[in-house]
């Protein structure tokens, strides 16, 4: 797929990415019947860590070694929004073909009663991106950018 080797396409290309290894994280926990721990869904913060420190060092890549900060901001909240956007449609659409487990979120969960599928996949939508936006700072700090003139 060309999207792959394009270098503008980062954020694209690596959100795809995080999407695919959270939904196959997804179905591993399945297959062991984990779903109904949902304190293991932090380690999805870790693929989506490993992603965003990815995709900054692709751009660093394919861009001469250089990494200003406000661009590697920009790529990173994007590849965590992709992301997240494309986990969080998965999980609609799983939550409405396979009732058990949306049920079982409404049964365990303290304000379960209030949620529904589509405020399941908001709030995991939500919480990826503002982990995505704390974690690019992070990262951006820990990669050298390159520095201010002026």
């Amino acid at each position: 797929m060309i999207i792959f080797n394009d270098p503008k396409r980062i954020p694209e290309d690596y959100g795809i990415r995080i999407a695919g290894g959270c939904i196959i994280y997804f179905f591993i926990m399945r297959v062991f019947g984990l779903e109904q721990h949902y304190e293991l869904r932090y380690l999805n913060g870790l693929i989506q860590i490993a992603g965003i420190y990815l995709a900054l060092k692709k751009f660093k890549a394919t861009h001469g070694q250089h990494l200003n900060y406000f661009r590697a901001l920009a790529v990173g909240v994007a590849t965590a929004a992709v992301g997240s956007l494309l986990f969080a449609g998965f999980l609609f659409l799983y939550m409405n073909t396979h009732p058990d487990l949306l049920k079982n979120v409404i049964d365990h969960e303290p304000m379960g009663h209030y949620l529904n599928a589509y405020m399941i996949a908001f709030i995991v939508a939500l919480e990826g991106f503002f982990l995505g936006l704390l974690m690019t700072f992070v990262l951006i700090n820990y990669l050298n950018t390159d520095e201010v003139t002026g």
